[in-house]
C-alpha cells in the first residue's frame, strides 16, 4: 500500500505553522489505495484506536496522491514537498524509489530510499500551476517491481507576487465640455496574475492619484467620471489622470500598479461669434473686374470645427447688388468682391451691413445669447483713367455693294467716362480690314467706304474701330463693326457650264436634243429666276428652237429633220439669258451642236465629216502634193528672214544711242495759256472720268500720311471736296507705279489751317532776290529737301 508523509505535506500545503505535535499523529495514519490494500494486522489496529481514543479526533478523507508546495522558495536548501511509502518497504534499504513524469528529475528529485521528495528549483506558480508525476517501488536486489506504479500531483501554491498591471495603458479619451456631474468618460480594467480563487491576491481595487477635482473612479469597476460641472474648453481642454490599481483588497501590503488616462475635453458650440470691429473702411478702383476681391471681414469664434463654422451676409445697405459676400470655408472669413462693374463717377461710395451667422446650434446652449454679430462696411470706389467708351458696344451696318466711294454708312461715337472728358481720336486697326475697304474719320467717327465693295467677292466685313484719348494714348477703347455687304443685282447670269449637243442626220423635228440651265452671282431675296430666248439674231433659226420651261431651265429642240454632215456638221446657236433683278441683266451663251451619224436606235456612231468635204475630183495624193509645196515655201521665207537679221551692224555708234537718261525734247515754244490745252485738266475734278490703270508692284506700297492731326476740330471740310479727296487717295492706292513710292501726301487741309500755311505762290513776292526761304528748315523732315534747294547760308551763300 502506497502512503504519503502527511505532516509535511499539510505543513506545506496550508503554510500556517501548525504544531509538529498535531501532525505528527498523521504519520501513524495509512490510507489504503483502492484495490492494493492488505487487512491490518490485531496491533496495528489496537495502537490506531488508541491513538485516536487519546485525542478524540475524527477520521480524515485524506488524499495521499496530492502534494502542495509554496512558490517563489527562496531558500538555499531544497524545498521538501513531502514522502512516498511502501507497505512492503521494512526500512532495511530493500526498496527503491523512482520519479517519472514532468519535471522528475530536473524539478523534484526522490531519495531512492526514503522515498523523500524534493524541489530544486524555483517554482512560480504563474508559469506553472501543477506537475502530475508517477511513482515505482523496486526491490533493489531484482528491480522486480513492489507495488504497481501510482500517479500522484504536485499543486503549487499561490502567493502574492504580483501586482495590478494596466495592459491597455496608457489610455486616450474625450469628453464634452460642460458635461453634467457624473457623465462616464472610460472604463480601465487591471489584471492581476495571482491565483483569483485562493485568498486576495487578485481582489483589485481602483483609486485616482491625480486628475481630482475634476474626474473619479469606481473603486470597484475602474470607471471614470467626470466629477466637476461646467468645464469649459476654452479655459482648459486637456487634463492627465492617474489611476492606481491596488491587490489584497486595498490593505496594507498589498502589490500596486498605475496607469495614465488623457483625457480630452471635445467642443460644443456654446460661444456665439463676435466681429472684433465694428466698423471696416475698405477701398477699390473703379476698373476691377468683376468677381474680383474688395476685401475680408472675420467673425471670432472660440469654439472649433463645425462648431466654429460660419456664414456671412449681407443684410442691409446700398450696395447689395454691386458687391457679393462669400465665406471661405477653410478660414472661416467673409471674402466681399464685386458683383458688376464700377464707375466712380456714378458712385463713389457703400456702405455695407454684414452679418456672421452660426449655422450649427444647440438648443442648449441658446440661452447663452444669439449666436450671430453685425459689423459696417465702408468701400470707397477710386478712380482711374478709363479707356474711351463706345455707345453703342457693338454695330451692325448694311450697305449696298455699288455705294460710291466716300459714303458715310455709319458715325462711331465713344466718350470719356472718366470726369475730365478728353477729347478722343479715331483709327481703324487694320488686321481687322486688311483690303482697306473703309476709312474712318479722325475726329468725327464718320465710317466711310474707301474702296469700291463687292458682294460677290467679300459680303461681310468684320472691323474694329479705336478710340485714343489725346491727352493719353495708351488709353484705347475699341469697338466691333460688323458690315453686311447687301446685293446689287450687278452680274449677268451665265449658262453654268459648256455646253456641246449632238443631232443625229436622222433626226425628226421636235426633238429634244439638250437641256440649258443658268447661274448668276446675284441673291436676290426673292430669288433667282432666268429667262430664255433664242439671241435676236437667231430669232428665226431653221434648225433649232427653244422651249422655256420657267423652272430655271430650257430645252433645245430641233425645228427640222433631215441634217446632213456632208452640208454643214457644226451649228452655232446663241441664246440669250436674263434675270430677274432690277435691273435686269442679261448675256448670250453659245451652244455648240454636232450633227452625227447615228444608227436606228438614236446611238451615235460617228460625228467626223472629213469623207464628205473633200472634193470628188481630187485625190488623196494630190492634196498631199499640195501640202508639201506650202512646207517648202515656208522655210524658203524662214531663211531669208533669219540671214538679213545676221547682216553685220556698222561700227560707228550714234551718240544719241548710247545716252542712258531719259531725255524729252521740246521742239517748240510754249504758247502761253494755250499750253493748257495739252492735256483736258477737268479729269482731275471728275475721278469717275480718269480710267484707273492697275498695276501690281509686289516690291512697295504706298504709305499714305495724313496731317489732318494737325487740324483743330472746328475745321471741316466740303462733303463734295471730301469725296474728291478719298476718290483720288484710291487712285493713288492702286497706281503703284506713280511716284514717289515711298510716300504720299494728301494736301486735304492746305490752307491757314496747315502748319505748313498756304503754299500756293499767288501771294509771293515778284523777285526771287527778295524772297527767303530760310523758314522751310523749321517746317520739319518733310521739306528738308526744298530747305537744301532753296536755303542760303548768311556767310557765303553756299547751298546747303
Amino acid at each position: 500500500m502506497w502512503t504519503s508523509d502527511r505532516m509535511s505535506n499539510a505543513k506545506n500545503w496550508l503554510g500556517l505553522g501548525v504544531s509538529l505535535y498535531f501532525w505528527g499523529l498523521m504519520d501513524l495514519t495509512t490510507l489504503a489505495l483502492s484495490g492494493s490494500a492488505r487487512p491490518l494486522t490485531k496491533s496495528q489496529e489496537d495502537n490506531l484506536s488508541d491513538k485516536l481514543l487519546l485525542h478524540q479526533r475524527m477520521k480524515r478523507s485524506w488524499v495521499w496522491n496530492q502534494f502542495f508546495v509554496l512558490e517563489e522558495y527562496t531558500g538555499t536548501d531544497p524545498l521538501y514537498v513531502g514522502k512516498l511509502h511502501s507497505d512492503m518497504d521494512r526500512g532495511d534499504g530493500s526498496i527503491k524509489y523512482i520519479l517519472s513524469g514532468e519535471g522528475a528529475g530536473i524539478v523534484f528529485t526522490i531519495d531512492d530510499t526514503t522515498g523523500d521528495i524534493h524541489a530544486i528549483q524555483r517554482l512560480d506558480r504563474e508559469e506553472r500551476s501543477q506537475y502530475t508525476l508517477r511513482a515505482q517501488a523496486l526491490d533493489r536486489r531484482t528491480g522486480r517491481p513492489m507495488e504497481p506504479e501510482s500517479e500522484f500531483i504536485i499543486k503549487i501554491q499561490d502567493i502574492n507576487d504580483n501586482e495590478p498591471k494596466f495592459l491597455d495603458g496608457p489610455y486616450v479619451a474625450s469628453v464634452p465640455e460642460m458635461s453634467p456631474v457624473g457623465t462616464s468618460v472610460i472604463q480601465v480594467t487591471a489584471t492581476d496574475a495571482d491565483d483569483p480563487t485562493y485568498g486576495n491576491s487578485a481582489r483589485v481595487v481602483y483609486s485616482i492619484l491625480q486628475g481630482q477635482p475634476y474626474f473619479s473612479v469606481d473603486s470597484r469597476t475602474g470607471l471614470i467620471r467626470t466629477a466637476l460641472m461646467n468645464m469649459d474648453r476654452e479655459a482648459k481642454d486637456y487634463y492627465e489622470v492617474i489611476i492606481q490599481a491596488k491587490d489584497m483588497g486595498g490593505q496594507l501590503g498589498g502589490l500596486a500598479g498605475t496607469t495614465t488616462v488623457n483625457i480630452t475635453l471635445a467642443d460644443v458650440n456654446d460661444n456665439p461669434p463676435r466681429f472684433p470691429q465694428k466698423h471696416y473702411q475698405m477701398s477699390v478702383l473703379e476698373s476691377a473686374p468683376v468677381s474680383s476681391t474688395v476685401g475680408r471681414v472675420v467673425a471670432k469664434d472660440l469654439d472649433e470645427g463645425i462648431n466654429a463654422e460660419m456664414k456671412y451676409s449681407f443684410v442691409d445697405g446700398d450696395g447689395l447688388d454691386v458687391f457679393d459676400i462669400n465665406t471661405d470655408p477653410n478660414y472661416q472669413v467673409g471674402i466681399i468682391t464685386v458683383r458688376k462693374p464700377l464707375s466712380f463717377e456714378s458712385k463713389k461710395s457703400y456702405t455695407l451691413k454684414v452679418e456672421g451667422t452660426n449655422p450649427h446650434l444647440e438648443m442648449r446652449f441658446l440661452n447663452l445669447g444669439p449666436f450671430r454679430d453685425t459689423t459696417t462696411v465702408h468701400i470707397s470706389v477710386e478712380d482711374v483713367d478709363e479707356p474711351p467708351v463706345f455707345e453703342p458696344t457693338f454695330y451692325f451696318v448694311e450697305v449696298p455693294e455699288d455705294v460710291e466711294i466716300g459714303t458715310t454708312i455709319q458715325i462711331i461715337s465713344a466718350g470719356d467716362p472718366d470726369v475730365t472728358n478728353n477729347s478722343i481720336r479715331y483709327s481703324i486697326d487694320r488686321s481687322s480690314d486688311p483690303g482697306r475697304f473703309f476709312y474712318v474719320d479722325i475726329a468725327t467717327g464718320a465710317l466711310m467706304t474707301a474702296r469700291p465693295l463687292d458682294r460677290e467677292d467679300l459680303s461681310w466685313h468684320n472691323i474694329t474701330v479705336l478710340a485714343v484719348e489725346l491727352n493719353n494714348p495708351s488709353q484705347v477703347g475699341s469697338v466691333s463693326v460688323t458690315v453686311k455687304v447687301l446685293d446689287v443685282n450687278d452680274n449677268a447670269p451665265q449658262f453654268s457650264r459648256f455646253y456641246e449637243a449632238f443631232v443625229c442626220e436622222n433626226a425628226k423635228a421636235g426633238q429634244l436634243i439638250q437641256t440649258v440651265s443658268a447661274v448668276d452671282q446675284d441673291d436676290p431675296q426673292e430669288g433667282q429666276h432666268f429667262y430664255y430666248s433664242l439671241a435676236p439674231e437667231a430669232t428665226n433659226n431653221p434648225n433649232f428652237t427653244l422651249r422655256d420651261n420657267q423652272d430655271n431651265t430650257a430645252w433645245i429642240l430641233t425645228r427640222r429633220s433631215g441634217f446632213r454632215q456632208h452640208e454643214q456638221n457644226t451649228f452655232y446657236l446663241p441664246i440669250l439669258i436674263v434675270d430677274n433683278g432690277r435691273p435686269m441683266l442679261s448675256s448670250t451663251g453659245t451652244l455648240t451642236v454636232h450633227v452625227c451619224s447615228c444608227d436606228d436606235d438614236g446611238v451615235v456612231m460617228s460625228c467626223n465629216a472629213e469623207a464628205y468635204i473633200l472634193p470628188v475630183s481630187l485625190s488623196r495624193g494630190a492634196l498631199i502634193a499640195i501640202l508639201a509645196c506650202i512646207f517648202v515655201l515656208l522655210v524658203l521665207v524662214l531663211l531669208i528672214l533669219s540671214m538679213r537679221r545676221h547682216r553685220k551692224q556698222p561700227y560707228i555708234i550714234d551718240e544719241e544711242e548710247n545716252i542712258h537718261e531719259n531725255i524729252v525734247r521740246y521742239d517748240d515754244e510754249g504758247g502761253g495759256e494755250e499750253d493748257t490745252e495739252a492735256f483736258d485738266i477737268a479729269a482731275m475734278w471728275n475721278p469717275r472720268e480718269a480710267q484707273v490703270v492697275v498695276k501690281s508692284r509686289q516690291d512697295m506700297l504706298p504709305e499714305i500720311e495724313s496731317l489732318s492731326r494737325y487740324v483743330p476740330q472746328t475745321c471741316i471740310t466740303d462733303n463734295n471736296v471730301h469725296n474728291y479727296v478719298l476718290a483720288k487717295l484710291y487712285e493713288a492706292d492702286m497706281d503703284l507705279w506713280a511716284p514717289p513710292f515711298d510716300s504720299l501726301q494728301t494736301y486735304m487741309f492746305e490752307g491757314n489751317g496747315s502748319v505748313a500755311e498756304s503754299l500756293s505762290s499767288l501771294q509771293s513776292v515778284t523777285t526771287d532776290s527778295d524772297q527767303s526761304y530760310d523758314y522751310l528748315t523749321d517746317w520739319g523732315p518733310r521739306f528738308r529737301k526744298l530747305a537744301e534747294m532753296y536755303g542760303v547760308t548768311e556767310g557765303n551763300g553756299a547751298l546747303w
